[in-house]
């Protein structure tokens, strides 16, 4: 692994009034910048969901944010959605994942452990074990699902039995243990984006008529007893969730999503969790509705309808509407972010035919900034 023309952020004292690049204190994590690394899928494991050492490489590149989000990881078998994504539920996958958490950190780094549960969104042929699907009621998503061949049809998911409920909540909980074994600095829930947390608290994937269904103290019930068993397995003080309430994505739809999530933040807040991640929509000002409804830590992000840039971003911070400010796909293609925003250098553009390539190409060929670069880096390191 070769992360020499990458460095962490200078020094508190040289970094000026700018917002983004001030200090921040979690829980449990000091962080040297108010940049989060948003989670996002790269698809660079085996098929195995084992992690590569060219992902290694690819996390160090990037230790110069205040905290990095891992991808979404499989919790378990039963959470996949696709083979080549990575996992914490076997010995080999803590141990790969090791060998990442061990080059963040040596790179002056922090990052945490997305756990991303996939849902209706799965497919058997995308699951080791070949198993179908599960979710909150039996209904599926209409638009074809990629696999490693083929796209495909989907498969009308297994509405999840009480005692499925159980299970997947055990599994997110010793897979957050795994995440800590394997190096992790904490731990972020997915219940965003259409995946499992998402799909107990949307109109129409939850139709339930039990205790999970109907009410909006039913519908959060699954995200809160999921929060606090992950919070009791790890200390809440490495726990993050991330949210989008309101997001239609893979076909989500949420008429109302305020009094579910004014809810569902009223449940979570006294457990003293690192953060809350979330995600504002055009339609529902999320970040505006829900800031007063929780005390902790707010980890802000636009991207979704909003290309992010470093003014949007520092606006966020200076209107008070989020602590944290996450960066998405800006930084596939400038892993010297932070250094970048010290430099007042411009951000280099994605080239986007090679998001899930298996190789390093779009991965970990993007360079640094000359201006981003210790004195003396080889010219030939740089954009």
């Amino acid at each position: 692994m070769d992360v020499r023309f990458y460095r962490c952020p200078m020094s508190i004292e040289s970094r000026g009034s700018d917002p983004l690049l001030s200090t921040y204190s979690l829980p449990m994590t000091a962080l040297p910048n108010r940049v989060v690394m948003a989670p996002m899928t790269r698809l660079r494991a085996d098929l195995e969901g084992v992690p590569s050492e060219l992902m290694a490489t690819y996390y160090a590149q990037r230790a110069g944010a205040g905290l990095i989000v891992s991808e979404g990881i499989a919790p378990s078998v039963r959470g996949q959605q696709y083979l080549n994504e990575p996992g914490l539920f076997t010995e080999e996958q803590v141990a790969a994942w090791r060998r990442v958490t061990d080059a963040v950190h040596a790179a002056g780094g922090r990052i945490f452990a997305q756990l991303m549960h996939s849902g209706r969104n799965g497919h058997p042929l995308n699951r080791l074990d070949g198993g179908r699907p599960e979710a909150p009621s039996a209904v599926a998503l209409t638009a074809p699902l990629h696999t490693v061949d083929s796209k495909v049809a989907p498969v009308v998911p297994l509405a999840m039995t009480r005692a499925g409920i159980r299970t997947t909540v055990a599994e997110h909980a010793r897979a957050a243990r795994n995440a800590v074994r394997a190096g992790f600095d904490g731990v972020e829930i997915h219940g965003a984006n259409s995946y499992l947390v998402h799909q107990f608290l949307a109109d129409n994937t939850n139709l339930r008529t039990d205790r999970y269904g109907g009410s909006t103290a039913n519908r959060i019930r699954f995200a809160v007893e999921l929060t606090e068993a992950v919070a009791d397995a790890v200390g809440a003080g490495r726990v993050g969730l991330r949210l989008s309430p309101g997001n239609p994505e893979n076909e989500m739809a949420e008429a109302d999503p305020a009094p579910v999530y004014r809810r569902l933040l009223a449940a979570l807040d006294p457990l003293g969790l690192a953060y809350l991640h979330l995600t504002d929509d055009p339609v529902y000002p999320a970040l505006a509705d829900l800031r007063p409804f929780w005390s902790g830590t707010l980890v802000g992000n636009t991207g979704e309808h909003e290309e992010t840039t470093r003014d949007s971003a520092a606006r966020l911070l200076r209107a008070r509407r989020a602590d944290l400010v996450s960066i998405g796909r800006p930084y596939m293609a400038n892993p010297d972010l932070v250094e970048r925003i010290a430099a007042d250098a411009p951000w280099a553009p994605l080239r986007s035919s090679s998001h899930y390539d298996s190789g390093p190409a779009g991965y970990t060929d993007y360079p640094a900034h000359p201006a981003s670069l210790p004195a003396g880096t080889p010219v030939s390191a740089a954009a």
